[in-house]
């Protein structure tokens, strides 16, 4: 069979670390014995001895590895360069392929989106939202349910990356926020990882970013005044308001 996912889908699920070795594993050719059956792919992955991979067609962080982590059912290097080698078929990555998704970072190009645009993004972001859900599983589950938050996060990074730097999209980051602080405090999100949190964190300080490129961006500030928020991540936000 012809893998479900593709190599987004494998770098918005995956942590960076994880992603990297993966990368490294594929690259350096220590994928062998490769080979499609009807549900999902084979292979031997090289690591500190040679283990046996299975990758499902269709979720490529459901299968097994020998390893270590593969058998407390983590999803594990091993996996993820089999999973890279089913969408690349041996194929060179570019250096954009080997990018892992990262932090949220500022733009630095000043403007506002179009209603298109903005409709756009707006769906995007509803997507993304739809990763960081509650938990309800069982510890057997515990792992997939924190590469859901994983993709959520990091396809919400994708987003926040790409929005130009105006009044208009600090408001969205905003919502994005204050949506990502209910979902910890009353919607049963478990970020014991703290996945979450630390997305909410870097975005408060590219945030902070955007005030030092366009002051208008503070007006945006004035709904978290009205806020009482989990963790108070806020705070510096509504200082820079304060201060004004």
């Amino acid at each position: 069979m012809e893998p479900v996912f593709n190599l987004d889908k494998i770098k918005f699920a995956t942590d960076e670390p994880t992603f990297e070795r993966a990368v490294g594993l594929y690259e350096s050719g220590k994928v062998t014995q490769f080979k499609k059956s009807l549900n999902g792919f084979f292979a031997t992955v090289s690591g500190t001895r040679p283990y046996k991979v299975y990758v499902d067609g269709r979720h490529f962080d459901q299968g097994d590895c020998e390893c270590y982590l593969g058998q407390k059912n983590t999803l594990c290097k091993h996996m993820v360069a089999v999973a890279i080698q089913a969408v690349m078929r041996g194929g060179l990555l570019s250096e954009e392929d080997r990018e892992p998704i990262g932090s949220p970072t500022c733009s630095d190009q000043l403007g506002e989106m179009s209603k298109e645009e903005l409709s756009e993004i707006k769906r995007l972001i509803t997507s993304a939202m739809r990763y960081i859900k509650s938990y309800t599983g069982n510890s057997r589950n515990w792992f997939a349910y924190q590469d859901s938050l994983t993709e959520g996060c990091n396809r919400l990074t994708m987003i926040a990356s790409q929005m130009p730097v105006s009044e208009q999209t600090t408001k969205l980051l905003v919502n994005i926020l204050l949506r990502l602080d209910k979902k910890l405090c009353t919607g049963g999100v478990d970020d014991s990882d703290g996945i979450v949190g630390g997305f909410m964190e870097e975005t408060v300080t590219m945030l902070e970013e955007f005030v030092e490129l366009d002051p208008n961006c503070i007006k945006a500030f004035e709904k978290l005044c009205e806020q009482s928020t989990c963790f108070g991540w806020e705070e510096s936000l509504v200082k820079i308001l304060d201060e004004r």
